[in-house]
């Protein structure tokens, strides 16, 4: 199967940056996308960014121009750069691949990274 390998997360006071790094390893036939999702405490889990195959990106609202996706397809990973961060970015994000296995289309996770905005 796939198995997802997140790092990157800690403490960070507010408008300062962290990067997280997600690696992939198992066996698929194609990845559509590969993204960050978060869930703080008491909320759900949301979509944080997502990117594609060829390259297009999208963005929550609440982290454009803040937070930038990347992908290296050759190394099987993704990172989420986030700036200028605030305390409502507080959570644990999750690393998610959605990847054709066996000719079904699914959806795996990271364990999560702690990420925690404050002074």
């Amino acid at each position: 199967q796939v198995q997802l390998v997140e790092s990157g997360g800690g403490l960070v006071q507010p408008g300062g940056s962290l990067r997280l790094s997600c690696a992939a390893s198992g066996t698929w036939s194609r990845i559509h996308t590969m993204g960050w999702y978060r869930q703080a405490p008491g909320k759900q889990r949301e979509l944080v960014a997502t990117v594609t195959m060829s390259g297009s990106t999208n963005y929550a609202d609440s982290v454009k121009d803040r937070f930038t996706i990347s992908r290296d397809y050759a190394k099987n990973s993704v990172y989420l750069q986030m700036n200028s961060l605030k305390p409502e970015d507080t959570a644990v994000y999750y690393c998610n691949i959605r990847a054709i296995v066996n000719m079904a289309l699914n959806d795996y996770w990271g364990q999560g990274t702690q990420v925690t905005v404050s002074s």
